[in-house]
Order: structure tokens, then sequence, then C-alpha cells
């Protein structure tokens, strides 16, 4: 049974995304396609983890940029349009070390005061996890590969490409921890 709370998240970004960007909604529905294949690793957090997946990119939406740092305008979006619970809008606020772009626009203290880090490891893990293992188009692909594709369509010396640089070890520490997760399970 699909939680309310996922269906909500669903119909938000479908709403924001699918016609005025199509190729990131395509990337938003892999990602939470990844997020319900992680979601055994979560216990009672799956829905939580979907519902971020689904909502994590929402800030790129035209209506939505007001700082042209989507983590933090879907955040406000989130908490001021819609009264979103709490973890997930800090979860959509930090998903995939925003707090590390958010120093390069020189928003740290914007994101870091309104939205602190959630302290939960796993949730954290799994989304950076599910959104950089996924291309702009929705399919799947490595954490390496991702941030060279991230690199290769924004260039070494821009923000987001000093960024991302940044963050490379944190997403493969990421990446490494979920997979490592997934692998235990029991087939």
């Amino acid at each position: 049974m699909v939680d309310l709370t996922e269906e909500w998240a669903t119909q938000v970004a479908e709403a924001e995304l699918s016609s005025t960007l199509p190729r990131r909604w395509a990337h938003t529905q892999g990602v939470a396609k990844r997020a319900v294949g992680v979601s055994q690793v979560l216990g009672e957090d799956a829905g939580l983890l979907v519902a971020a997946a689904m909502l994590h990119d929402v800030g790129y939406a035209p209506r939505l940029a007001v700082t042209g740092f989507h983590p933090l305008d879907g955040a406000r979006f989130l908490r001021d349009e819609h009264g979103a619970d709490e973890r997930l809008v800090r979860l959509v606020a930090n998903h995939s070390f925003a707090l590390l772009e958010a120093e390069e626009r020189g928003l740290r203290e914007a994101l870091a005061s309104e939205f602190p880090l959630l302290e939960e490891r796993l949730l954290v893990d799994a989304l950076v996890y599910c959104d950089m293992t996924t291309t702009p188009d929705g399919g799947r692909t490595t954490a390496e590969e991702r941030v060279a594709e991230i690199l290769g369509r924004y260039g070494d010396d821009s923000v987001v490409g000093r960024f991302i640089r940044r963050a490379a070890p944190e997403i493969s520490s990421s990446t490494k921890r979920i997979e490592a997760l997934l692998a235990a399970q029991p087939r």
C-alpha cells in the first residue's frame, strides 16, 4: 500500500515539474524508484525516503526558484506552502550534501539556520544514494559516473563543479554504506 505522504509528494512533484521541466521530472521519478528499492533497509522510514526522493528537486520548478538554489527554494516551498513534515523538509533542504553547495553560493548560514542537518545517517545516506545513482533521465548509474556527468554538464570551475568535487568523497562514502546494507539483505 502506498503511504499517503508518498502519494501527496508524487502529486506535488508532478504538478511542479512534469510540464515545465520534463527531464528533471524523469530524474525525480528515477530517484523515487530507487528509493522504493532501498526501502527494505529503512523500516518505518521507508515512506519518508520515497517522499523525500520524489520532492528532492522540486525547488528547480521555475515558479519556486527564488534564490536559484533548489534545495533551499524547495524546502521553503514545502514548509511555507504545504506545512510539510519537518524531517521531510530537512531532507530535501540538505540532500546530497547541499550544505557544501550552499557555502559556494554564500547561502550556508541561511540553509543551516532554517533547515539544520538531519542527524539520521541512514536516511541521509539513502537519499544521497538514490539521487547520485540516477541519471538526469531517470536511469541507473554509479555515483562516480554521476559526479563525472555533473562535472561535464556544469564545468570544473562553476559553482556546481566546485561543490561536486568537494562532495564527491562524501557521496562515495554514502553510496558505499547503502550498497553494503543492500548486499547484506536476504534475497
